[in-house]
């Protein structure tokens, strides 16, 4: 090698040990400083909860019973099927029904017949009594015949609207949509008025029932707020709480439902699981780092820090709960720290730096 190539080698080393030396004194927060994103470590309002065991049940559960007596004809629906509401369920004989419609239809007729003959023969006596040509005991006889054929047709019509009721109550249809989850009945069998038919649920409306110790039911009846919390980690804030407002006197515990906003079907809730649910007893102010700027190693989790000087240094640290907004930070961090929020660069950047600075 002639000796003016090492003393040109010998000056480029020097050049780019500068050039990274006034990279890493540059201050944080100028464009261009480095070729990630950085972030100010700041303390947030978080809040102070309580993980509490809850199990997910529908408000809306019913058991569908026969409300006439007749034989079941079919059965439209099985257990997990889907219902619309309206649709039919289920259909029971109505032949007794159907005649108790007919018979009152014939008396409602009679009842119409009488009453139309009732008052076409009040008008005539009424119009014979003001001229004084009958007495006023006969007056008063076809006035009350004349009320009490308006009685009789209305009590036939009631007694057609009642048939027809009747009749209907053979059609079982669906009161909401949701699910059947139980059967009662099966083709050939007789019901009478009280007889269980089937059962479903809606899952359109849930909730979820918690156990809260009495410890805790002051700071959650003051806050009123609650969130369930999903197998991914997501969360759903409550649209309100009913706290029942005695306590169980085995266990010292109020019965908590906290209720959910319609949800979506990917919500991945159903009837009878368990799920975590956190209530609010508080608020704090925590240091809070962003997710993507946290490295898990193993056992180690740390952060790429960078000082007031611009230099980037690998640091350990302890965190608690996982957030929406990111990792609370236990220890290992201080307030107005800066971090990179992309840690695959900021180490490859790092191990560049080290090794020209060497």
């Amino acid at each position: 090698m002639h000796i003016g190539d090492g003393i040109m080698k010998l000056e480029w080393m020097k050049g780019a040990a500068a050039a990274v030396a006034l990279l890493l004194a540059a201050p944080v927060g100028m464009a261009g400083d480095f070729p990630f994103l950085t972030t100010t470590v700041e303390r947030q309002t978080l809040m102070q909860e309580r993980i509490m065991d809850g199990r997910v049940e529908a408000v809306q559960r019913s058991t569908i019973s026969a409300q006439t007596s007749g034989r079941v004809l079919e059965v439209l629906y099985d257990v997990d099927d889907f219902v619309e509401q309206g649709e039919v369920v289920l259909r029971l004989s109505d032949t007794e029904q159907q005649a108790r419609v007919r018979s009152a239809e014939g008396s409602l007729r009679e009842a119409r017949a009488r009453a139309a003959e009732a008052r076409s023969e009040f008008a005539r006596i009424e119009s014979i009594f003001e001229e004084r040509l009958v007495s006023e005991a006969e007056f008063d006889r076809a006035r009350a015949a004349r009320d009490s054929a308006q009685a009789r047709l209305e009590s036939a019509q009631a007694a057609l609207a009642e048939a027809e009721e009747q009749l209907g109550y053979a059609t079982v249809v669906a009161p909401y949509a949701g699910i059947v989850i139980e059967r009662h009945v099966e083709v050939g069998e007789a019901v009478s008025p009280g007889s269980p038919l089937v059962t479903g649920i809606s899952l359109e409306q849930l909730r979820v029932e918690i156990n809260v110790p009495q410890q805790l039911i002051r700071d959650l009846r003051r806050h009123r707020e609650a969130q369930v919390i999903l197998d991914t980690d997501d969360r759903i804030p409550a649209e309100s709480l009913t706290i029942f407002p005695y306590a169980d006197p085995a266990s010292n515990t109020f019965r908590v439902r906290v209720n959910l906003p319609e949800l979506a079907e990917d919500a991945g809730l159903f009837p009878g699981m368990f799920v975590k649910t956190a209530i609010k007893l508080g608020e704090d102010q925590r240091l809070v780092v962003p997710s993507e700027a946290v490295v898990f190693r193993s056992e180690v989790v740390a952060v790429y820090v960078i000082d007031p000087d611009g230099r980037i240094g690998f640091r350990q640290i302890r965190v608690g709960r996982e957030l929406p907004e990111g990792f609370e930070v236990l220890a290992g961090l201080r307030q107005g720290e800066r971090v990179a929020l992309d840690p695959v660069h900021a180490g490859i950047f790092l191990k560049e730096s080290q090794q020209v600075s060497r």
